[in-house]
């Protein structure tokens, strides 16, 4: 996808749909979480009604958020679908569909974190060039992820307990295998520590 400077409408058009497209796959991918991996919490001994009542939760969220940003593009003239994106999110979805744990690890408490890291610089930035509105928007957005980081990382530790396995050895594992490239920093500590994830989880990494 090409880069453009957000002092321009099409750079800031360009964002926002970037945003957009994760939101999308986001609502996605909190619906397969509480369909597809009810049963193994099930099978764990955990509460399966509240892990699918907790995603669904996470997936209306994420279903307001993409019609937030959708309005915002229409104000400013375009609409979902005007650009190119990526299918990293659902790639990611696709590879770890047969473990909750990875699915677990890579969607809320690495994929959606990073979301904790970088969000507050496109803030900023947005407000730079005077588009308050967008910057607000996003806000929004940024302030309900912590808890949907938070909602992954519960369920994860809750799992590992249940499974007998060690959670922070266990997630560093699970991104080895399922996340090529490893994480990378800057890492926005304060709201990830928010969503229960400390630095020992994803340092080493």
């Amino acid at each position: 996808m090409p880069r453009r400077r957000l002092s321009s409408r099409a750079g800031r058009v360009a964002l926002l749909h970037a945003v957009a497209h994760i939101e999308f796959n986001a609502i996605d991918l909190a619906f397969d979480m509480a369909a597809r991996f009810a049963p193994a919490i099930s099978d764990a001994g955990l509460d399966a009604q509240r892990f699918v009542k907790d995603w669904f939760h996470v997936g209306a969220d994420e279903a307001r958020h993409f019609g937030m940003i959708c309005t915002r593009l229409s104000d400013l003239g375009a609409v979902y679908g005007d650009l190119p994106a990526h299918n990293g999110l659902w790639e990611a979805a696709r590879s770890t569909s047969g473990d909750a744990l990875a699915r677990l690890a890579i969607a809320p408490m690495v994929l959606e974190a990073r979301g904790l890291d970088v969000t507050p610089g496109m803030i900023e930035k947005l407000k730079a060039v005077g588009d308050a509105q967008s910057a607000s928007v996003l806000s929004v957005i940024y302030d309900e992820e912590i808890d949907h980081v938070a909602t992954g990382a519960r369920w994860f530790s809750a799992l590992c307990a249940a499974r007998g396995q060690a959670p922070q050895e266990t997630f560093r594992n699970m991104v080895k295998t399922y996340f090529a490239g490893g994480l990378k920093p800057p890492f926005n500590d304060e709201a990830r520590a928010q969503a229960g994830l400390n630095p020992a989880f994803y340092q080493a990494l």
